[in-house]
């Protein structure tokens, strides 16, 4: 696998100091898939493997202004959307994307870390419907965030399948619903729906409790699309890069939390 120097990964969410998630996950994964990485910090967390203790946004006025460098100097052909905590931060983002029009965006709602900690204000979520769903090239949910964006429960395999297309219908052009907290035995069933295309990516479930896995699959897709991947094929490559990433997984921390081995799982292709 070649670099790839013609176009740029941008990724605008939060960073983690523990080094699991967020930006700092996205962007070990953009290195991993040899894809020029850039960041926009949206919050500073101060975070570790067993939970987030305190959260800090910084001024929109700065937020805009590493946002305009990336653009103003860099071919960025992918935005990954992650961590945005207030109305304000969303409403901000959502202005510069409509302002620069980058060709894909993927969105990852994060509203609560694997902790449990709350990420996102109650305020935000209808700024998150109204903005960035519209926007978004792919929309990467896990169950509990579609049940919020949706406002109704997601039980089984039926539900999901509805869900997705619900998810669609509020503008997303295309949408990666996963499975891991829909409880459907020893599979975990990831459905990705684009309208036309309506696939099942079927994979093992691992006994791992597993930090930054959302924030590496969205920034894996951002990444494989910057090499030239169609959407369904980003999202499969991705989940199989997720899979590897597990599979070398490491306890950094006093817990039990896993983090993924991004470099490993780029060797192991």
């Amino acid at each position: 696998m070649s670099p790839s120097t013609s176009v740029s990964a941008l990724t605008i969410a939060g960073s983690d100091s523990g080094g699991g998630a967020g930006i700092q996950a996205d962007l070990k994964t953009f290195a991993a898939h040899q894809v020029h990485g850039l960041s926009t910090i949206a919050a500073l967390t101060a975070q570790n493997t067993r939970g987030v203790t305190a959260v800090h946004v910084p001024p929109l006025d700065f937020l805009r202004a590493q946002i305009n460098a990336c653009f103003d100097d860099f071919n960025i052909h992918a935005v990954k959307l992650g961590m945005l905590a207030n109305a304000d931060v969303i409403h901000l983002v959502a202005d510069a994307l409509e302002r620069y029009r980058p060709a894909q965006i993927v969105l990852d709602p994060v509203m609560v870390a694997t902790s449990g900690a709350k990420l996102l204000e109650d305020s935000a979520l209808q700024a998150m419907r109204e903005r960035l769903l519209p926007l978004a090239t792919l929309l990467t949910p896990n169950t509990p965030e579609a049940e919020l964006l949706l406002d109704r429960r997601i039980g089984n395999a039926a539900d999901a399948r509805s869900a997705a297309r619900a998810l669609l219908d509020m503008g997303a052009r295309a949408v990666l619903l996963k499975g891991g907290h829909l409880l459907e035995g020893e599979r975990v069933i990831d459905r990705y729906f684009d309208g036309t295309n309506d696939r099942e990516f079927d994979h093992p479930r691992l006994p791992v409790d597993a930090h930054g896995t959302g924030c590496t699959l969205a920034s894996a897709i951002a990444a494989q699309l910057c090499r030239g991947r169609a959407m369904p094929a980003a999202c499969e490559a991705a989940i199989d890069y997720i899979a590897r990433g597990l599979h070398g997984g490491y306890q950094p921390g006093r817990s039990e939390v896993m983090v993924l081995d991004h470099i490993g799982a780029a060797f192991r292709a």
